[in-house]
Order: structure tokens, then C-alpha cells, then sequence
């Protein structure tokens, strides 16, 4: 039974101009801003959670699949989203959490996770079995690859309850680093035609040698490089004729298959129409998000500070400097330089590995302090004018409500109406 996002993917068939973007993003905020989105557009709404974010063992944020699931359906209700309208994906799903085990006890917590997700009725599933384990190379054999994708590819397929819930899949990998570059980007490289079309030939061959006949009919899109990338201060910005090769060799593969790209956070507002028409059709969207709701949040402190008394005042800056300098390890490998440069990444890089303090308790409490402030003392509009003018100009308009938490999600909708507009067919 063909899916709700295959069937989408396919009005590309007759010419629609027709794409999804996938939020990939665990915070509360967000996903709230992303449902409202696609409510207003009367569209799908795909949410993704990372093996790293989400997995058996609780991942960083804490839940298993099946808490995501509950996490996700419970904000996309509360927008009054329909429940056939929201797809639920997992990234990256292999071995990457527990690379630094020998291979085949790294893929058998990469099959279990697998499993996990697929009785949690996850409908889109990454399969990515690239990362070189303990014992393994530096660098894998494609075949290698694909016959460890279809192992699990196998365990997603035996857990699903039946025919009608079964995923589609993603294949390949060849991405950015997840949330950005850390090294210099002058040479970045697009994906060759020639390596798409052995990724592609080669998973079709292990998968029919597997059995997987069935499940490769629902192998809807193929990761690869566009040229798109950020690190922690620039962006490099997809240009269509570097691309050309590419999406000239997708055309002739006369495949379903689109591609899909990742990091296209931050792009010029046209390059969004111009990847899905050149057959990028799904975007993988995340730090941008929370860079947003980062930038919402930094905005909040600075009136809080004109409007409130020191001394019950949120402190969350300082809260946060405070949380991340004790809990390095998601930023430290990242952000190079001198204390002072390392400071300035922390609050400002692209790349946002703020976005990983903002469960802790500490930094929960100070937003709550931080908002409630805020709620009992009505922000002048013409402070808000200063710190948030987008938000000022449509509170003027009457579009959007007068309280801290609408204005956050907002701002975050900002980045989502780029995507949107894109995506959408007949926008």
C-alpha cells in the first residue's frame, strides 16, 4: 500500500511542483511552530528524531521511540493538526550511537533500535549503516554498506504489525556533518553521478539478494550531496549549474526515487524552490529552527532586563553559559579557538549546539521564569519593535497573540515559511 508521503512525492509525476521538508528537532517549540505551520498550509507535516536524539537506550533527549511518538502526536493535537497528516521518521538509523564498538555488537543495538522504531509505527526510516565501527576501516565498501542496511532493513520489515503500516525507506548517506561544518568548506564536493548511480545499483542488488523485493518498492529517496552546506559563520549556497550533472542523471534514471538533502538550513529563500525542482524534494531542516528560537530567546532576556527588577529576573544567558561550560561535551569537540572565540560559538554559531541544553533542568527552569516574567509584564510594543519586528509588525496586524510563547513560535514559523512556500504545490 502506497504511503501518505509516497503518494505526495508522486504528484511530481505530472508536473507538480511538489516537496516535503522534514524538521528534524526535538523541542518542544519547535514542533509546536512546525504543526501550526502545517495546519496553516493544510499540508503534511514530517518530524524526524536522530538515533542519537531518540533510541532504545533513551538517547539524549531521553525517549524511546515510542515516548517520541506520544511527544510529537501530543503537540501536533493540541494545534488541532489531523493525525493522517503527521509523518513520523527516524534519521541516520545504524550503528553511529555505538561506533565505538566492534561492528557486530554495534549493529545489533543498530537492529534493535531499528525495531524499536518500526513497532513505534515510525512510517519513513533512514537507513544508515556507513560510520566505520571499532574493528572496521576507515572507510567502508559500498557493499558493505548496503548489506548492513538491508540487515536492517529486515528487522524494521519483520516488526512492523502488517502491509498497511510498513515504512518507506532512504537510502545512502553522503551528507554533511550533522549540524555543520567544523573544518572549511572551499572545497566542497557534490556528489558525482557515477558514485548516486552505484549506491543506487547496489542496494538494489543486495536488497533482492536479501529478499527484500517488497521493501525496496517503498525505497522512496536516495541521500546525497546538492552542494549545500554551513559552518559556524557561513553558508555555502546551492548553485544549480554546479548541480547539473546530478539532477540530469536522476532525470534519466526515469526512477521514483528522489534525492533527498540534508543541512539545507539557511539557504536564500529562492534556493528552496530551486532544490525541490531539481528533484531535492525532501529538506531536512534543524539547527535553523533552533538558531531562531535561540535568537526568540536571547530578544526575551534583553527586554526582560529593561522591564524587570534584577533580582527576579531569569538570569538565562547566564544560565545557559553556566549549564554548557559544565556539560562541554556537546560543544567542545565543535568549537575551536581561544576562550573568548569559543564563547562567542557557543551563544552564535550556525551550527547551534545550544540546541542540546535546552532539556536541562536549570536551563528549563530559567525559560519558565523567563516567560513568566514576561506574561506579567506586558512588553511595550514599541520594545518589541526593536527586539522582534517581524513579530511587532504582525502583532500590529492582529495575526499573531500578545504573549511570550506565541512570539517565540513565530519566529521559528519564520524559517518554516521559506520551506513552506517551496514545498507546497500550487504555492
Amino acid at each position: 500500500m502506497s504511503s501518505i508521503l509516497q503518494n505526495h512525492l508522486r504528484l511530481r509525476e505530472d508536473g507538480t511542483r511538489s516537496g516535503i521538508y522534514s524538521v528534524c528537532s526535538a523541542h518542544p517549540l519547535v514542533l509546536r511552530a512546525a504543526a501550526e505551520q502545517a495546519v496553516a498550509d493544510r499540508s503534511l507535516l514530517l518530524i524526524e528524531a536522530t538515533s542519537n536524539q531518540v533510541n532504545q537506550m533513551g538517547g539524549y533527549t531521553g525517549m524511546q521511540p515510542s515516548d517520541f511518538r506520544r511527544f510529537a502526536e501530543t503537540i501536533a493535537t493540541a494545534a488541532h493538526l489531523e493525525p493522517q497528516r503527521l509523518v513520523l521518521g527516524g534519521d541516520h538509523l545504524g550503528p553511529n550511537p555505538w561506533r565505538h564498538l566492534p561492528a557486530s555488537e554495534a549493529m545489533q543495538y543498530a537492529k534493535t533500535m531499528v525495531s524499536a522504531y518500526a513497532k513505534a509505527s515510525f512510517s519513513k526510516i533512514h537507513l544508515d549503516a556507513s560510520m566505520s565501527c571499532l574493528d572496521d576501516p576507515a572507510i567502508l565498501s559500498d557493499e558493505e554498506v548496503a548489506h548492513r542496511s538491508a540487515a536492517l532493513c529486515t528487522e524494521a520489515e519483520a516488526a512492523y504489525a502488517d502491509e498497511i503500516t510498513k515504512p518507506v525507506y532512504v537510502i545512502g548517506t553522503e551528507v554533511p556533518t550533522p549540524g555543520g561544518a567544523t573544518h572549511s568548506l572551499n572545497n566542497l564536493s557534490i556528489t558525482p553521478p557515477k558514485s548516486a548511480s552505484r549506491t543506487l545499483s547496489i542496494h538494489r542488488q543486495v536488497f533482492m539478494k536479501h529478499g527484500l523485493g517488497d521493501a525496496w518498492k517503498r525505497v522512496i529517496a536516495m541521500v546525497v550531496q546538492p552542494g549545500v552546506e554551513f559552518d559556524h559563520d557561513s553558508v555555502v549556497h546551492y548553485q544549480r549549474s554546479k548541480a547539473k550533472a546530478l539532477v540530469e542523471w536522476r532525470q534519466q534514471e526515469n526512477s521514483d526515487i528522489v534525492f533527498e538533502a540534508h543541512s539545507t538550513d539557511y539557504q536564500l529563500p529562492h534556493a528552496y524552490g530551486e532544490l525541490v525542482h531539481d528533484g531535492f524534494a525532501i529538506l531536512k531542516v534543524g539547527p535553523a529552527m533552533t538558531f531562531a528560537l535561540r535568537e526568540a530567546m536571547d530578544a526575551f532576556a534583553a527586554i526582560e532586563e529593561l522591564l524587570i527588577a534584577p533580582e527576579e529576573q531569569s538570569k538565562l544567558l547566564q544560565t545557559l553559559e553556566q549549564t554548557m561550560i559544565a556539560n562541554p561535551q556537546e560543544w567542545r569537540p565543535y568549537y575551536e579557538g581561544s576562550p573568548s572565540q569559543q564563547q562567542l560559538l557557543r551563544r552564535f554559531s550556525y551550527s547551534d549546539r545550544v540546541r542540546y541544553y535546552w532539556h536541562n533542568p536549570e536551563v528549563v527552569a530559567s525559560v519558565s521564569r523567563l516567560i513568566r516574567n514576561l506574561e506579567t509584564t506586558k512588553i511595550p510594543e514599541s520594545v518589541l519593535s526593536l527586539f522582534m519586528p517581524a513579530q511587532y509588525a504582525r502583532l500590529r496586524l492582529g495575526q499573531i497573540p500578545y504573549d511570550p510563547t506565541s512570539l517565540i513560535v513565530d519566529k521559528v514559523k519564520d524559517v518554516l515559511r521559506v520551506y513552506a512556500k517551496s514545498c507546497s504545490p500550487g504555492r
